[in-house]
């Protein structure tokens, strides 16, 4: 005896699926319904199928026009997919921009994707058909993450934490930079050999550093460690003086002249972070997916984003790190946050749940970037691994206060490992 049909539904709703849009055309017009029932049957030839049930209008005219296309829908259109799920009444085609595929089914321009296929199958499947279609044509419009539906709702992917994070420190160098250079206010004990043994201290944990300008000395001793020194570069004249093919990492801020700079950078042999700035600004979305698309499509190696003056929250972080990971793929992101009226990690844990896995942060928080040791204190409360040696970092920031002369901003570095 088969198993009663609530009990089966209610198995079936803990498979978790993409939503998708189903249309084919008729003489008096478009015609479509939301379905999950979609799946892949073949490379080659390029198949896939949906299973329409058989008293519904769309299972009839896909049966009598031989035609059908899909659309698969993002996170940000569930209203699409409540529309032609018959929640809606009117139009289902009046919003979102719509036009036809070569073989005649609509197809939603601003879908992740759409596929336009030709029935080349029709079998039976109980109360359902399962029609096989034939693919002619298929497009990726954008990227972004899909809409699923799982127990009778829809939603988005789960946002699992990362196997590992990394860190550079892009604020101490320049932090001790200005104490040093400050007139009358640095204290005695701040030198120029005890900040370059902090920053070499820093470099040894496994951190990449930046300094103001590209370290010369230190070349040598980082060149067995990988591309442990970065330098931000504003211009040719700043690129001449990184040495060619050196472990050193070009910075280049998005702007005019950044393709430019980032080809020259390259053929010299650098890795290259393009960087974004102010980009939790709500008025600026459109322009730092813009810019990552830019410096993505430029060559860099990583592209990173800073939080800049505007703060930050969990809810803006969440918004546009799920937007800009998925377009910058397969560039991996890295974001400098700031600890702004307690809310650091907060963002920090909301950017590894959203897919970033790289951080800038500065030792002791001096600058008011995001704490080094208080992140990998994080990662550590959260089972997250990391290459970099948190109790080598503690004992660094133990010298930085000694250095500063005051308790840093830091919450964590006087904490084990």
């Amino acid at each position: 005896m088969a198993v009663d049909a609530q009990t089966f539904r209610s198995v079936l709703g803990q498979w978790p699926t993409g939503v998708a849009v189903v249309t084919t055309t008729s003489g008096d017009g478009w015609h479509g319904m939301t379905a999950g029932s979609f799946c892949s049957v073949s490379l080659d030839p390029p198949l896939v199928l949906v299973c329409l049930a058989r008293d519904i209008h769309t299972h009839a005219l896909v049966e009598r026009s031989g035609v059908f296309a899909v659309s698969v829908l993002g996170k940000d259109q569930a209203h699409i997919g409540h529309r032609f799920a018959g929640r809606e009444t009117g139009d289902r085609f009046a919003r979102g921009t719509w036009t036809p595929a070569p073989g005649g089914a609509p197809v939603l321009a601003e879908a992740l994707a759409w596929l336009d296929c030709r029935v080349a199958h029709a079998y039976p499947g109980g109360d359902h058909t399962i029609f096989v279609g034939e693919v002619l044509t298929a497009e990726t419009r954008r990227r972004t993450a899909p809409l699923l539906f799982h127990s009778r709702a829809w939603g988005q992917l789960a946002d699992p934490l990362p196997d590992e994070v990394t860190i550079a420190d892009t604020g101490l160098a320049a932090a001790l930079h200005r104490r040093l250079t400050a007139s009358g206010s640095a204290p005695a004990r701040v030198t120029r050999a005890g900040a370059a043994r902090l920053l070499e201290s820093v470099r040894a944990a496994g951190v990449r550093v930046r300094t103001p300008v590209p370290p010369g000395p230190h070349l040598n001793g980082a060149a067995d460690s990988g591309r442990s020194w970065s330098t931000l570069v504003e211009d040719a004249a700043a690129l001449a003086h990184v040495p060619r093919d050196s472990p050193v990492t070009a910075e280049i801020v998005d702007g005019p002249a950044a393709p430019r700079l980032i080809e020259a950078a390259r053929a010299r042999g650098l890795a290259v972070v393009g960087r974004v700035s102010d980009v939790f600004a709500p008025a600026r979305e459109a322009a730092v997916l813009a810019a990552v698309d830019r410096l993505a499509a430029a060559g860099c190696a990583e592209i990173a984003l800073d939080e800049g003056a505007t703060a930050a929250s969990p809810l803006l972080v969440r918004h546009v790190l799920q937007e800009a990971v998925a377009r910058a793929r397969p560039v991996p992101l890295r974001v400098r946050l700031r600890e702004a009226y307690g809310l650091g990690l907060a963002n920090a844990l909301t950017a590894m749940k959203s897919g970033v896995r790289s951080f800038d942060v500065t030792l002791g928080g001096i600058d008011g970037g995001l704490c080094a040791e208080d992140l990998l204190y994080l990662a550590g409360r959260l089972d997250v691994a990391t290459p970099i040696d948190r109790a080598a970092l503690v004992a660094a920031a133990a010298d930085l206060e000694a250095l500063w002369g005051s308790a840093l901003p830091g919450r964590t570095y006087r904490a084990a490992s």
